[in-house]
């Protein structure tokens, strides 16, 4: 499972005028506020193009443009998206601080695959999981609180509100389009929504 929200991608006016600048060829731009916002002109989107498949130095202007978005998605899929640090901010939901915070529920993991066996196993874990809960909140000893971090299956979904540029969503795009995991094919066809995604798909 993975839910992509609030998502905002701005930069453009800056990228384009960073894009011009080795030739000088500002007076070429064609893009300009619209009446939905920001709209890339055709001799401007022509240059982004040629610029972006020619490689990551000439196309170092994508760097500029920036997405972001809140994600929920399970604690397995965060540890693949981690591998991608250069480009990338993210504040998450903090398992440390607030995971006693609430109670556990099955809506909280990533099941969609889950046989009837496993899914009577993880509800056990569920439980166990509230029940060292519950012990933390009546007695705060850190024994319990150990009880629920160790225990934390890697299917728990976690919210983390990401930065990231369309360089980086580029080489995420084409490293990940085909990849075994749902959430990663789901994230490639969200990337492939975004303003002027041919910009990154190629």
């Amino acid at each position: 499972m993975i839910k992509i929200e609030n998502v905002d991608t701005y930069g453009w006016q800056a990228a384009i005028r960073g894009m011009r600048n080795p030739k000088n060829s500002w007076d070429k731009s064609d893009s300009g506020e619209s009446g939905i916002g920001y709209a890339v002109g055709d001799n401007d989107l022509k240059l982004m193009k040629t610029l972006a498949a020619a490689g990551t130095d000439h196309g170092k202007y994508l760097r500029m443009i920036t997405v972001t978005a809140d994600i929920t998605a399970p604690l397995y899929w965060w540890k693949e998206y981690d591998t991608y640090k250069v480009g990338t901010v993210a504040n998450s939901c903090s398992t440390m601080h607030k995971i006693q915070a609430k109670e556990f529920v099955l809506s909280d993991f990533s099941t969609d695959h889950l046989s009837e066996t496993n899914l009577i196993i993880l509800g056990f874990t569920i439980d166990a999981l509230n029940n060292a809960r519950l012990d933390f909140l009546d007695n705060q000893d850190k024994r319990d609180w150990w009880q629920m971090i160790q225990l934390l299956p890697a299917s728990y979904n976690q919210r983390r509100t990401v930065q990231l540029n369309y360089a980086v969503l580029k080489n995420m795009y084409h490293s990940r389009q085909n990849h075994k995991l749902d959430e990663w094919r789901e994230f490639c066809q969200w990337v492939k929504k975004l303003p002027y995604s041919e910009l990154i798909t190629g």
